[in-house]
C-alpha cells in the first residue's frame, strides 16, 4: 500500500510542479518521476528489511541476501534511468520484465505468509495477492504508458 501512496502522491505533486515551472502539463514525465520515486522508496526496503525479503524467495534460490541487495540496486538504477531521456525506453522495457520476474516471489511469499517487515511467517497470506497482483499490473501499465508509449 505504501508504494502505491508514494506513486500517486508524487505523481500529483509532479503534475503541479511541472505545470508551475513549464506552464504545461506533461503527464508522462510526471509518471516517470512518480515511478522513480516509488522505486527509490521500495529500494530502501531491500536494505532495511533484507531478512524478511530474503524469506520471500523459494529455498532453491541461492544467495538470497545478495539477490535482495542486487534487486534493490536494480530499483535504484531503474529510478535514475527513467529520468534520463535517452534511456527511458530501454529502462521502461527492462522494468516491465523486472516487475514480471518479481511476481512469483510475491506469490510465494503469500503462500508462506511472509511478513517481510517483521521477518516472520505470520503475514496476511493469500489475501495479500488480491492487492499485490493488481498493483503489479498497475506498475507494468504505468511504466509502459509513462516510459515507452510516449
Amino acid at each position: 500500500m505504501k508504494p502505491l501512496i508514494v506513486l500517486l502522491s508524487v505523481f500529483l505533486i509532479s503534475i503541479a510542479a511541472i505545470r508551475l515551472i513549464n506552464g504545461v502539463t506533461n503527464i508522462p514525465l510526471a509518471g516517470r518521476m512518480a515511478m522513480a520515486a516509488m522505486l527509490a522508496f521500495t529500494a530502501v526496503g531491500h536494505f532495511v528489511f533484507t531478512k524478511g525479503m530474503s524469506m520471500m524467495l523459494p529455498d532453491f534460490v541461492p544467495f538470497k541476501t545478495e539477490t535482495i541487495y542486487l534487486t534493490g540496486l536494480i530499483e535504484i538504477a531503474a529510478a535514475l534511468g527513467l529520468l534520463i531521456p535517452g534511456l527511458r525506453h530501454i529502462i521502461g522495457w527492462l522494468l516491465i520484465v523486472f516487475f514480471l520476474l518479481l511476481l512469483p516471489a510475491n506469490i510465494y511469499a503469500a503462500f508462506k505468509h511472509v511478513d517481510y517487515q517483521k521477518g516472520t511467517f505470520d503475514g496476511p497470506g493469500m489475501t495479500y495477492l488480491w492487492f499485490r497482483v493488481p498493483l503489479q499490473l498497475l506498475f507494468i501499465l504505468w511504466t509502459y504508458f509513462s516510459s515507452i508509449r510516449f
